[in-house]
């Protein structure tokens, strides 16, 4: 962990979240600007910045966290099958669009707003 790092405070309780999972290597919250009905963020309790920082030693837990994403997904409400799914998205370097250096999937999905399941009843 890092002292300085905003999800490293998080993971550790120092900041509080919205936590839907937690393990001894992986914490998993609500994002507080979601994108999405579900709208999760998935991280290492191990500082790493990036994918670009990930080494081919790191295969074996970086599988692990990608096995969590579906079940995240599920447990928080996105529907499976070719009707339902959801996105991951890992932005990477400031030209990627990441915006907190420390390595995190986000796990989007529910209705659309364009979708018809997410219009009001008329």
């Amino acid at each position: 962990m890092s002292d300085n790092c905003l999800f490293c405070k998080i993971a550790s309780g120092k900041i509080p979240s919205k936590k839907v999972y937690e393990d001894e290597d992986f914490f998993a919250f609500h994002d507080i600007n979601p994108a999405a009905p579900v709208h999760l963020l998935l991280i290492p309790k191990r500082h790493i910045v990036s994918l670009q920082d990930i080494q081919s030693d790191d295969a074996s837990w970086l599988g692990k966290m990608l096995a969590l994403v579906p079940q995240l997904a599920a447990d928080n409400g996105c529907r499976p099958g070719p009707e339902g799914g959801f996105r991951v998205v890992a932005n990477n370097g400031t030209d990627g669009g990441q915006e907190v250096a420390h390595l995190h999937f986000h796990i989007i999905g529910g209705a659309r707003p364009w979708d018809k399941r997410a219009a009001p009843a008329a």
